[in-house]
């Protein structure tokens, strides 16, 4: 069916979303047929006048967006919290044959979105793929570029136990990230079914009895004797290993029978990591902690910032992350690799991720996959070439 977009990015008007369309109007191919779209046609058209090349405006609302899927062959979504207005769009692309892509580090949404959608987009050929920025690509592409790196080193390329260790993570946040991660909060505290999805470490596994159970993410300070470091819980450490677990089923657990995951942040040796470590974790769990009471709450939203505020442009070049891989494999030895980026992870990196993987879902020749994907099942090892020309490393 021919489409009147090639690549439609809905939500333009708010903070991430303003940073995409200002990405893909300076790097997508000029034959591209593109639009923005929103439910103010004023803030739109004001957009508009601020990218550095044309494109036309659609009105949409993320309640019936059945004639924005129609219009496009692929939609970049950046409207959240997605738990609370995700939903509908995800089905509508499931229904209509069209690509999805978005940065949801939204758990609960992205089980909803499997259960609702993965198989109509099978029957469509839709690929709907959620966590298209810092959350998750760099985990999930990661772990799989290390395997193909092993396997092509004739190393066999069977993980056993792989960390994830986080030794740099400069960036800050945005109003629309505190209010998906408030909405989980408030959605787990009075729901006891989805606090257990939230606790389950396959909650995103399609087979969850074939798994190699999984330890629970870290949640306190703990000395890790692999790195010889300090190590603190890591905040998306809960949706990223999920991901990556999805992908390792997906691909017929390619990894290996003795694969596990999981993510920490490194924090140093000595009683100065110990003491980075205690700091992270108190701030970081007194946080979350305070998001999760109506009280507590309240006062946060006096101070933290709003949907629609983020970081300024300084700040966002100014960011940067850098991730090490340390494999134990599965005949014997270690493997190490490491994935860095420029710019603030949340923002900078996530909108040129977010730009790059909706421009593949639209041109590139990608591996066979539909359904409600992982990016490195949709997108491929071949991705990485991608990324690696607007500021991205792998490196193994």
């Amino acid at each position: 069916m021919e489409r009147r977009f090639d690549l439609v990015v809905f939500g333009a008007t708010g903070f991430t979303g303003r940073l995409v369309a200002e990405e893909l109007a300076r790097v997508a191919p000029k034959s591209m047929r593109w639009a923005i779209a929103g439910r103010s046609k004023d803030k739109l058209e004001a957009v508009r006048r601020g990218l550095a090349r044309d494109c036309e405006v659609l009105i949409a609302d993320s309640a019936h967006p059945e004639e924005l899927a129609r219009s496009a062959r692929v939609v970049c979504t950046t409207v959240g919290p997605y738990l609370q207005h995700g939903l509908p769009l995800v089905k509508a692309c499931a229904e209509a044959g069209t690509h999805l892509a978005d940065l949801t580090g939204e758990l609960l949404f992205i089980k909803d979105s499997i259960e609702t959608a993965d198989a109509a987009a099978m029957a469509s050929g839709a690929r709907i793929v959620h966590g298209c920025g810092f959350d998750s690509i760099p985990s999930d592409l990661g772990v799989r570029l290390l395997h193909e790196h092993l396997a092509r080193a004739g190393q066999g390329g069977k993980l056993g136990q792989v960390s994830l260790y986080v030794e740099k993570l400069k960036g800050g946040f945005s109003g629309g990230t505190i209010a998906s991660l408030e909405g989980m909060l408030v959605e787990a505290a009075r729901d006891r079914a989805r606090r257990k999805v939230l606790l389950d470490p396959h909650a995103l596994s399609p087979e969850p009895a074939a798994e190699q159970r999984e330890e629970r993410d870290l949640t306190s300070v703990k000395f890790d004797p692999v790195i010889g470091q300090w190590t603190a819980p890591f905040v998306m450490a809960s949706v990223n290993t999920r991901v990556v677990r999805r992908t390792h089923a997906l691909l017929g657990r390619v990894y290996g029978k003795g694969f596990r995951y999981r993510e920490v942040s490194s924090t140093g040796k000595g009683p100065a990591g110990l003491a980075r470590a205690v700091t992270l974790t108190s701030v970081l769990g007194g946080a979350v902690g305070a998001l999760a009471m109506p009280w507590s709450r309240a006062l946060m939203h006096r101070v933290l910032p709003a949907p629609g505020e983020g970081p300024s442009a300084e700040a966002r070049a100014a960011g940067g992350f850098r991730y090490r891989f340390v494999a134990q494999l599965d005949g014997g030895g270690t493997a190490e690799a490491r994935f860095h980026g420029s710019g603030d992870p949340g923002y900078a990196a996530t909108s040129r991720m977010l730009a790059q993987a909706s421009l593949a879902l639209a041109f590139d020749e990608l591996p066979r996959a539909s359904g409600v994907l992982t990016p490195a099942v949709a997108l491929g090892t071949g991705f990485m070439r991608r990324l690696e020309a607007h500021g991205f490393r792998f490196e193994a």
